[in-house]
C-alpha cells in the first residue's frame, strides 16, 4: 500500500513544500502531488509562527501524510539573522509536524555522503535522474531539493 510523504525546505521566511505518494514497490518512481511554496506571514513572529503551524498540522492531516521529511539544520560559519529566522521556522514545522506525522530531519551532507554515487547538488541538476525518480506532477527546478530528501529517505527506509 502506498503512504503519502511531504518535505519541507526552510530558507529564511519562504519554505518548499512537496507532496508526493510513495508507492509501496521500492522500484516504482515517486508519484508527485504538489508542489509549493509557503510564506510567512508578515508582523509579529509570534503570531505569525502560530499562523504557520495551524497551515503545517492542517497540511498533514487534511493530505492524510504519513510521513514529514525536513531538511534539519547545519552549522555554518558567519551565521546571520536570516540564518537564525530559518532556524525558528524549521523549529515550528517540526513542531506542527510531529502532532500529524511521522518526521524525518535530513541533513544535506549527509544524503550526499550516503546516497548513490553523487553528492546532493549533481543529483539536482540531473532531469534524466528526476525523469527516473518522478511522475505526475510538474516539479520546479527550485523544489528538487525538497524532493530528495524524500526519494533519499525512501531509499534509507527500505
Amino acid at each position: 500500500m502506498s503512504e503519502r510523504w511531504a518535505s519541507f525546505l526552510i530558507s529564511g521566511d519562504v519554505i518548499t513544500v512537496v507532496e508526493a505518494n510513495i508507492p509501496a514497490d521500492e522500484g516504482a518512481p515517486i508519484e508527485l502531488l504538489s508542489d509549493a511554496t509557503w510564506k510567512v506571514q508578515k508582523g509579529e513572529r509570534p503570531q505569525a509562527y502560530d499562523v504557520l503551524y495551524g497551515r503545517c498540522v492542517n497540511f498533514l492531516r487534511d493530505g492524510n501524510i504519513e510521513r514529514a521529511v525536513i531538511k534539519a539544520s547545519a552549522t555554518a560559519k558567519g551565521i546571520g539573522l536570516s540564518m537564525l529566522h530559518s532556524a525558528e521556522v524549521r523549529g515550528v514545522i517540526i513542531a506542527a509536524a510531529a502532532t500529524a506525522a511521522d518526521v524525518t530531519l535530513i541533513q544535506k551532507g549527509l544524503v550526499s555522503r550516503t546516497y548513490g554515487d553523487r553528492n546532493v547538488d549533481d543529483y539536482l541538476a540531473d532531469d534524466a535522474f528526476w525523469k527516473a525518480e518522478t511522475k505526475g506532477g510538474k516539479l520546479r527546478k527550485t523544489s528538487r531539493e525538497a524532493a530528495m530528501y524524500i526519494v533519499a529517505t525512501r531509499a534509507k527506509l527500505k
